[in-house]
C-alpha cells in the first residue's frame, strides 16, 4: 500500500533534480558573467572618469 507512494514521490523528485540541477548551472554562469562584467565596467569608468578630469583641468589652464 505505501511503496507506490513512496515510489511517485522518489520519481516526482527525480524531475525535480534534473529541472533544478541545470537551472543552478546556468544561474552560477550568469552570476559570473555579470560579475566579470561589472569589474570591467567599472574600470572602463575609473578610467573614463579620470581622462574627462585631465581634459578639463587642460581646459581650465588655457
Amino acid at each position: 500500500v505505501v511503496a507506490p507512494g513512496i515510489a511517485e514521490a522518489l520519481f516526482a523528485t527525480a524531475l525535480g533534480l534534473l529541472a533544478a540541477i541545470p537551472a543552478v548551472m546556468a544561474y552560477n554562469k550568469f552570476s559570473s558573467d555579470l560579475g566579470r562584467l561589472n569589474i570591467r565596467l567599472e574600470g572602463f569608468a575609473g578610467e573614463f572618469q579620470a581622462l574627462m578630469s585631465r581634459q578639463l583641468d587642460e581646459e581650465g589652464a588655457e
